[in-house]
């Protein structure tokens, strides 16, 4: 039975079990819903790169920080399907296109469409996060044949006005609930090491976990410092506030168990994770990462690391399938 209703008193017990218990259970939650020894690879392309009107305190790509990032104009079709092509040929079975706009403008939609159904047209996945989306929205990606939509949660209701002020957290369900709606998979997770609690950590797998569906992909980030961000400054100046590796995997672990049919990805920030630790996540549920030398704006391990990654640990890439269909509500 895969259950919605957790409550934080139970994800806080999961969280204060001894390490080595807690991956043990995730593990067998794994095993009994997933292929223990299989990893989903997918790429991440930046369509739109920078000039975001949102003020997300993590991210590079916002007008309110002084990154350095400058702003660029969404890619053309052509050069999104050719990077698609790349990333197929090197393995990935789902490609995922982002975009940094606070929501789509409609000029920018035939564009969109196109590279959905291109990129579909190759037997990948197709992923996008493009911000908020209302209902209409919504319909028209999944009209396209968009398999996954991403919008993430970032951190728990209570510290997400410390993370953004210019959205609401109702604002990123109600985009779920828009996704949802249409027909699309859900992407959704969220970022750790940005100076939350535990609690916080608790309360951010809990809204995963008590969606009224759980999202078929879950994404558990690092938080990447950027200099003239306003996390990455503090984290910066202030290491000893970073979320160590243990604690990282208890999230894993802890998202693995509350979300058994998920895909658990380990997104950004494993760049800088040991093979140890990379191999403690996939021990304790993770089974997706993004592969490739880049995330967005920000670097990632490499096909070459990962595939030698791999080998060390007796992984294999995942097969590709035909990706879930969610039926409109």
């Amino acid at each position: 039975m895969i259950r919605t209703d957790w409550t934080r008193a139970e994800i806080r017990a999961l969280f204060d079990l001894p390490f080595t218990e807690l991956v043990f259970r995730a593990a067998q939650v794994h095993r009994a819903h997933q292929a223990a020894d299989e990893v989903q690879l997918c790429t991440l392309l930046s369509i739109k790169t920078g000039g975001c009107p949102e003020d997300c305190g993590y991210c590079s790509q916002s007008a309110h920080h002084g990154s350095g990032l400058k702003a660029e104009k969404i890619m053309d079709v052509d050069s999104v399907l050719s990077a698609a092509a790349e990333a197929k040929a090197a393995g990935s079975q789902r490609f995922c296109m982002g975009a940094a706009w606070r929501s789509p403008k409609e000029r920018d939609m035939p564009k969109v469409v196109a590279m959905i159904e291109g990129v579909k047209a190759m037997g990948l996945e197709t992923c996008m996060t493009l911000g908020m989306l209302d209902a209409g929205q919504a319909r028209m990606l999944a009209d396209a044949g968009l398999d996954y939509y991403n919008h993430n949660l970032d951190s728990s209701p209570e510290y997400y006005d410390r993370v953004t002020s210019t959205r609401t957290y109702q604002d990123r369900l109600d985009t779920l609930a828009n996704v949802r709606d249409a027909g699309v998979s859900v992407c959704c997770g969220g970022i750790v090491g940005m100076g939350e609690t535990r609690e916080d950590r608790i309360g951010f797998v809990h809204a995963l976990a008590t969606l009224p569906r759980h999202p078929e992909s879950v994404t558990v980030n690092a938080l990447v410092p950027i200099r003239g961000t306003p996390l990455g400054d503090m984290l910066a100046d202030t290491p000893m506030a970073r979320v160590d590796d243990i604690e990282f995997v208890r999230v894993v672990a802890a998202a693995r168990i509350c979300c058994p049919q998920s895909m658990v990805r380990l997104s950004a920030g494993r760049e800088s994770m040991s093979d140890a630790a990379q191999a403690l996540c996939f021990m304790a549920g993770a089974n997706s990462i993004f592969t490739g030398d880049k995330l967005l704006t920000t670097g990632n391990a490499g096909d070459s690391a990962d595939a030698a990654l791999f080998a060390k640990l007796g992984l294999r890439a995942m097969e590709g399938e035909e990706p879930m269909r969610v039926a409109a509500e």
